[in-house]
């Protein structure tokens, strides 16, 4: 855990979120200033800025429990049925603002494309 990580703390229960899914290995909870009906976040509990700093070693099992804990979340909140976007955001010109490697899970309504 990175001690000045908002992710972090979350994941760690320091901070409250709204829970949609928990395993030992992720955390998805809504987002506090939504863009879309559904808006969720998928966090590793392990801290990792991003994609790029997970060690080789751990990327499928890191990324696998990530997606796996995505597949739960919109199966519970059931914007399976008529879809959902994943965005990862990297970097400041990307549009990350926090440097927790973190999955955003939109849906809800439709998404235009291309996005921003």
């Amino acid at each position: 855990m990175a001690n000045d990580c908002l992710f972090c703390k979350i994941a760690a229960g320091q901070i409250p979120a709204d829970k949609v899914y928990e395993d030992d290995r992720a955390l998805v909870f809504k987002d506090i200033s939504p863009q879309a009906p559904t808006h969720l976040l998928a966090v590793p509990k392990e801290h990792y800025a991003s994609v790029h700093e997970i060690p080789p070693e751990k990327v499928e099992t890191l990324m696998g429990g990530l997606t796996g804990a995505v597949r739960e979340a919109v199966r519970l909140t059931g914007i399976n049925e008529g879809g959902y976007r994943l965005v990862v955001n990297s970097g400041e010109i990307a549009g990350q603002t926090v440097k927790h490697l973190h999955i955003h899970v939109l849906g809800g309504r439709e998404l235009a494309w291309p996005p921003g």
